[in-house]
């Protein structure tokens, strides 16, 4: 894959539907030799099994990859394409072992480590998934410095910078920012900047004003109301302290995108109960067991809320939706 692809690009490939007698030959050649300039060597007697996805920027790559065991391998004659990128690999669920500079070190589910594309280096793969990403070595030398004295560190994913850096690497990836012209270079250099801070062991980030981190931990917390929005308890406060910040903070980072913390967690409860209240067996539910499962408490407020926002009580749009049955 070029390093320089200007537009988002995107390439699969797949084991799946290959012959078992031409599937390593062809992983080998077709995508180890000529799509990530590296040897891989099978290291397992069951039947050989790849899934990759890679996709592609200016100014970063990724390879998301499962499958069995395996060892790719970039060797000296790899060397010749030029990438001076450094990597970063995540280990998850299994476990991954690597070597290079004379380091050796074992990857545990969570955990990350940065290598040189411009050195050899030995990644074991073993059962699971993985997923890695690279990022031009010029583009990391302006962040912190002693770029190649940071590979081969593991990262533990309990540092603060690595689980904001992570949190919104995942953000990116399920909205598909990249693949949008307007935002790409923006979501680019805040990767670069997360990047820098979780390999850098820098310390703790705090309340920082700086645009990546504010990124990060603003899509941390879309990310945790997301996921938590039908706790009846769930407040300003609880999301703060549970994302180590202030609850001031918290709604400073709201405002800058709009909507306020009360704001979003009420649309998304209101949309899981348009959608409970629409189900076939809605009708067997009453309303108040609907609202509370939402998260609302106040079965009045949720009333009140609802015909603001659909129009129509939720009684009135499940009548409306037997009718049209």
């Amino acid at each position: 894959m070029p390093t320089d692809a200007a537009n988002f690009a995107s390439y699969r490939f797949s084991t799946r539907d290959l012959p078992e007698r031409i599937r390593i030959p062809l992983w080998r050649e077709h995508f180890g030799r000529c799509i990530v300039h590296a040897d891989i060597e099978p290291l397992s007697d069951i039947a050989f099994q790849a899934d990759a996805s890679l996709r592609a920027v200016q100014g970063l790559r990724m390879l998301a990859l499962k499958g069995t065991s395996m060892r790719f391998k970039r060797l000296q004659a790899n060397l010749a394409d030029g990438d001076d990128s450094i990597g970063v690999i995540f280990c998850s669920p299994g476990k991954s072992q690597l070597s290079q500079r004379g380091r050796e070190a074992d990857l545990r589910a969570g955990d990350a480590i940065a290598i040189l594309h411009s050195e050899p280096v030995s990644v074991t793969y073993i059962d699971g998934s993985q997923f890695g990403l690279a990022v031009p070595r010029e583009a990391l030398a302006q962040r912190v410095t002693d770029v190649e004295g940071l590979a081969m560190r593991p990262i533990s994913h309990r540092t603060e910078a690595f689980r904001l850096f992570t949190s919104y690497l995942k953000s990116v990836l399920r909205t598909r920012a990249l693949s949008a012209p307007k935002l790409r270079d923006t979501v680019v250099t805040h990767i670069h900047d997360l990047v820098a801070l979780a390999i850098g062991e820098c310390p703790a980030l705090g309340e920082s004003s700086a645009s990546a981190v504010v990124a990060a931990r603003h899509s941390a917390v879309l990310d945790y109301i997301a996921s938590h929005f039908q706790e009846p308890g769930l407040s300003v406060q609880a999301v703060a302290r549970r994302q180590g910040i202030s609850s001031r903070y918290l709604q400073r980072l709201m405002a800058s995108s709009g909507p306020s913390f009360t704001e979003r967690m009420n649309e998304l409860r209101l949309q899981r109960a348009l959608k409970l209240l629409t189900e076939s067996d809605a009708g067997r539910r009453r309303i108040s067991d609907i609202a509370l499962e939402v998260g609302f408490s106040d079965v009045s407020y949720f009333n009140r809320l609802f015909r603001t926002r659909f129009g129509d009580s939720p009684r009135g749009v499940r009548l409306a939706r037997k009718g049209s049955h």
